[in-house]
């Protein structure tokens, strides 16, 4: 199965495309040692190393976006929060008053791969508006990592949530 990534326009050599369930294109590294550093270690164990947050005891996911500008694929360690095989992601930024970038890359492009473990698999994303559905996933989301609680007390912006359901 071969599906041009989201909003890419016409398909040429270096559009990632989703094939076979996984996204492929050319790689862009973030710019932050750590993320750089985490997304390796992940990859290279199947998930069995760096697969919590700085490593702490809160587990993460490794996510793969379509970069909103570059068009390049975008790693990113998110905490991990799952209900019955659907993940959602919570852009909270540590309560900054800005979203963190792949937030763009998730809007622009909602076709992701995510790695819970050994293989990455392909999601559909889905930003949830502020009302109950929303409610629902960001109760789950200061149950499994309450933190995000407080993030939400340092910020004015209402932080996006994400939902992420395997295709």
């Amino acid at each position: 199965m071969t599906l041009p990534a989201h909003g890419a326009g016409n398909v040429g050599e270096d559009t990632p495309v989703a094939t076979d369930m996984t996204l492929r294109g050319e790689y862009e590294p973030s710019s932050q040692k750590w993320v750089r550093d985490q997304v390796e270690e992940y990859e290279a164990s199947g998930g069995t190393r760096a697969n919590t947050l700085r490593g702490g005891p809160d587990p993460i996911v490794v996510i793969t976006s379509v970069g909103a500008t570059s068009g390049k694929l975008r790693k990113n360690p998110v905490m991990r929060v799952e209900r019955d095989g659907t993940y959602v992601a919570i852009a909270s930024k540590g309560g900054s008053d800005d979203d963190p970038a792949w937030v763009e890359n998730f809007r622009r492009h909602p076709v992701v791969d995510l790695q819970d473990g050994p293989k990455p698999r392909s999601y559909s994303v889905r930003e949830l508006e502020d009302g109950p559905e929303r409610d629902e996933w960001w109760d789950l989301a200061v149950r499994t990592w309450g933190t995000y609680a407080e993030y939400q007390k340092r910020t004015d912006r209402l932080i996006p949530v994400f939902l992420l359901e395997p295709i």
